[in-house]
């Protein structure tokens, strides 16, 4: 367990944390962040010897209905050898539907998984890495050519226009405040594309932020923003060929998608942090 964190830690500790609730977002410093929130999964008493790396399951989250449900289907898992979702519906008089929000709330995948945990199962293994794997492979994988020619074509221009949707429009804010005060770059984070496009000229570069690139497409930014004599790149997380044909260059942070169940607003920005960081940093020696 130490092993699978240290590395993730490291980065923590180094830049702090950004926290997102609610639509906002604050800043943890290595001092005041709670240590304990790094702690992204739980071992099963049953696999505390394998170290096996399990899920995250927050039971103080559920209100008193779902607490009721999660009473009820393990007194109910005593007796059986199986629950099926429409079952656990009728025992807990609600709909399948409550059932499948109950188990994603606790932080299962889905109900199957929720079933696994509460049978003390072994669970069979996703063909996705869970986020902390995932995070790992990142690091172990990091690519600092990235780093450098993204700050190469930062250095290279006057103006640089940052654009994202949802949670990464809060990631391009907080990336618009560390270029402006650590490298005196002018620097705008832009809340959509009429906006980018408008502050776009020669001298800009458009720095799109996008986890999936399927949220919305950038076709008719780039078009315009090549239209006005700007270049365009974007940082994408997960690979996405489409994009490629909608920018000047493409950045892709890693081969390995978050899970599919999750919509694109519900994705972690967790790359894009530890990625950008590092430009600023590789910045701010060139300075």
């Amino acid at each position: 367990m130490r092993e699978i964190h240290q590395e993730i830690m490291e980065y923590f500790l180094l830049y702090g944390i950004i926290f997102f609730s609610n639509g906002n977002f604050s800043i943890w410093s290595a001092e005041n962040f709670p240590l304990h929130w790094a702690i992204i999964g739980l071992i099963h008493p049953r696999h505390q010897e394998t170290g096996r790396f399990l899920i995250n399951i927050d039971f103080d989250a559920l209100n008193p209905l779902e607490q009721r449900i999660h009473a009820v289907l393990k007194e109910h898992s005593e007796t059986t050898s199986t629950i099926r979702i429409t079952e656990a519906a009728e025992l807990c008089d609600c709909s399948v539907s409550k059932i499948s929000k109950f188990a994603k709330k606790l932080g299962f995948a889905n109900y199957k998984q929720y079933l696994d945990f509460l049978y003390e199962r072994e669970t069979v293994e996703s063909s996705k890495p869970s986020e902390i794997l995932r995070l790992q492979h990142f690091l172990q994988n990091f690519d600092q050519r990235k780093v450098e020619e993204v700050g190469e074509m930062i250095a290279a221009s006057k103006k640089l226009v940052l654009l994202g949707y949802g949670p990464s429009l809060l990631c391009a804010q907080y990336f618009e405040y560390k270029l402006k005060t650590c490298t005196n770059k002018v620097c705008i984070a832009a809340p959509d594309d009429l906006t980018a496009t408008t502050m776009t000229d020669e001298d800009t570069l458009l720095l799109i932020f996008t986890v999936t690139g399927t949220f919305k497409s950038f076709e008719g930014t780039y078009k315009e923003a090549k239209r006005k004599g700007g270049k365009v790149a974007i940082i994408v997380e997960e690979y996405n060929p489409t994009v490629v044909t909608h920018c000047d260059k493409v950045f892709c942070l890693t081969q390995e998608a978050q899970s599919s169940d999750l919509k694109p607003y519900e994705k972690t920005r967790t790359l894009f942090f530890i990625f950008m960081e590092e430009v600023i940093r590789h910045l701010m020696k060139k300075a």
